[in-house]
C-alpha cells in the first residue's frame, strides 16, 4: 500500500525501526546506485515492508535523511543556536565551528551524495531539499533583521553567508585544513556582514 505525503504511514516501532536502520546504512555506505532492494536485503526486510511504511525509495531516503540528521546535534540544532543572544558576527563564527566539528563529517558527506543526486535529478529527495535550501538562509536573515538589518539586505547577506558555508565544506571534505578554513570563514564573514548595522 503506497501512502500519500499528506497521509504518511502510522508512526508504528516498526516503522521507526525501519528507518533507523536505513539511516544507519546510509551514513555508512551512502545512497549512488542503491536499490530498494538491496536497501532492503541490508536492513533484513524486502521491498513491500518499506513501501508499505514509506510510499516509495525517495520518500524513505528523505526521512532517512532527517533521520540521520538528527544524530549530529551540531547541525541539527544549528538555526536554533542562531536565536540566542550575541552578537551576529558571534554566533556565526560559533556556527562555522559547529558545522566544520569533525564529528559531523559522515553527515557532511551524505548531504553532498544526495545533493549531486538531486542536482541530476531534481525529483529525488525533492522535499529534503526544499526544506535545506530555505531554513538556513531564513534562520541567518532573522539573525540578521534582529540585529536591525532590512529584510532586503539581511536576505541577501544570509544567502551569501549560507554559501559561504557550503562552499568551505567541499573544501573541508577535500581535506583542506579545517584551521585555515576557519581563518578563511572569519575574514569572509567580516565582509560579508558589512552591510549590517553595528550593535
Amino acid at each position: 500500500m503506497r501512502y500519500c505525503r499528506d497521509m504518511p504511514a502510522p508512526l508504528s516501532k516498526e516503522r521507526r525501526r525501519l528507518l533507523g536502520l536505513v539511516a544507519d546504512h546510509i551514513l555508512e555506505h551512502g545512497v549512488n546506485d542503491i536499490s530498494l532492494s538491496s536497501l532492503a536485503r541490508s536492513i533484513g526486510s524486502n521491498n513491500r515492508m518499506l513501501l508499505y511504511y514509506f510510499g516509495s525509495k525517495e520518500d524513505l531516503l528523505d526521512e532517512a535523511s532527517l533521520t540521520a540528521l538528527e544524530r549530529f546535534p551540531g547541525i541539527h540544532h544549528l538555526m536554533g543556536e542562531l536565536d540566542e543572544d550575541g552578537e551576529p558576527e558571534v554566533l556565526l563564527n560559533r556556527a562555522w565551528t559547529r558545522i566544520a566539528d569533525k564529528r559531523n563529517r559522515p553527515f557532511l558527506k551524505l548531504f553532498f551524495e544526495l545533493f549531486s543526486l538531486h542536482a541530476r535529478r531534481p525529483e529525488r529527495n525533492d522535499g529534503y531539499f526544499r526544506r535545506i535550501a530555505t531554513q538556513w538562509p531564513e534562520g541567518v536573515a532573522r539573525l540578521l533583521v534582529r540585529e536591525g538589518a532590512d529584510p532586503a539586505t539581511a536576505e541577501v547577506c544570509a544567502v551569501s553567508i549560507v554559501g559561504l558555508w557550503r562552499g568551505l565544506q567541499i573544501s573541508l571534505l577535500a581535506g583542506v585544513d579545517a584551521d585555515e578554513l576557519t581563518a578563511a570563514h572569519r575574514r569572509s564573514l567580516a565582509a560579508l556582514l558589512a552591510p549590517v548595522p553595528a550593535s
